[in-house]
């Protein structure tokens, strides 16, 4: 797992490419036996430019519960492609490319979950949570993808519950941190992954049968969105400049994981606060040897030239 951070280590990340992973699942646990029911990924520049979609239902395998939440039946899946049949257009759009979701460690522990996947991913990949990254780097009262786009850009995401609705609510929220942000956001962690062989887009005729679902931000999106496909050029509002919320010193992201309670977030800023007092003072006491040394060296030249 990498990070965004304003120092001057890593590398740029609006250099970087983004693969911005959501899905709907039949459970929260991968281990009791939960598994992916709908999945999208939008492939992205670090400035925004959308470049790939690619959104489907998948048939879990599994009765399919949640529906409450995310509205999909075991009806909805029948037809739909496994897992195993998208595996290598995941591994395609994945490829090069920093992997991204809001609450990371949710969408990473399903990807390994599922063999398919598991099988056609590589190990190593490059990832980067935007829920630590916005607690580390901005301060509001709720984290969530909703509730942090309303604060921060002033829009509530279309498509909530659903994988390409919250993947583009996800991808707005990258693309506009990188644009904000008070100092240049690096990207400290593994480097993307150089593929020798990138899995080829699969031509229309072999591609698996995808499931159509009800329709996000006006577009049929659950089919593959590729290059051919009449993408998006941007996120779907314009970059804009957020309120003040940036925080004066970031957090450290290792400790922005999890519920995040009061608890653990004054925690986190009593940290950045005794590491910012401690350089402060180090500060102070260089600056104090430095005028000491003046002093001393400026006394003694007096006393050399009263000696002449």
């Amino acid at each position: 797992m990498g990070a965004l951070t304003r120092t001057r280590a890593g590398r740029p990340a609006r250099d970087l490419e983004y693969a911005v992973i959501d899905m709907e699942t039949t459970g929260l646990n991968p281990a009791a036996g939960a598994r992916v029911c709908e999945i999208a990924v939008l492939r992205m520049r670090g400035d925004g430019t959308v470049l790939r979609e690619f959104t489907t239902l998948l048939d879990p395998g599994v009765p399919v519960t949640g529906r409450e939440f995310h509205g999909i039946g075991d009806s909805d899946v029948v037809g739909a492609p496994t897992a195993a049949d998208i595996a290598g257009e995941l591994a395609a759009l994945c490829a090069g490319a920093v992997i991204v979701g809001h609450k990371l460690d949710f969408e990473e522990g399903f990807l390994a979950a599922e063999p398919a996947f598991a099988d056609r991913l590589p190990d190593g990949l490059p990832g980067l949570c935007t829920l630590r990254a916005l607690r580390s780097q901005v301060d509001l009262t709720r984290y969530s993808l909703p509730w942090a786009s309303h604060a921060l850009n002033g829009h509530w995401p279309t498509g909530q519950h659903t994988a390409l609705g919250d993947a583009r609510a996800c991808a707005q929220l990258l693309a506009e941190l990188l644009h904000n942000a008070p100092g240049e956001l690096r990207y400290t962690g593994p480097d993307p992954l150089t593929v020798a062989s990138p899995v080829p887009w699969p031509a229309s005729g072999d591609r698996p049968r995808l499931k159509p679902r009800r329709r996000v931000d006006g577009v049929n999106g659950f089919t593959p969105r590729l290059p051919d496909g009449g993408l998006r050029a941007a996120p779907a509002h314009p970059l804009r400049p957020w309120p003040g919320f940036w925080r004066p010193d970031e957090l450290d992201p290792a400790r922005c994981g999890g519920r995040f309670d009061p608890g653990q977030r004054a925690a986190a800023v009593a940290v950045v606060t005794r590491r910012r007092r401690r350089r402060e003072a180090a500060m102070a006491a260089v600056a104090l040897t430095g005028a000491a040394a003046t002093a001393a060296a400026v006394a003694a030249l007096r006393r050399r030239i009263r000696g002449r």
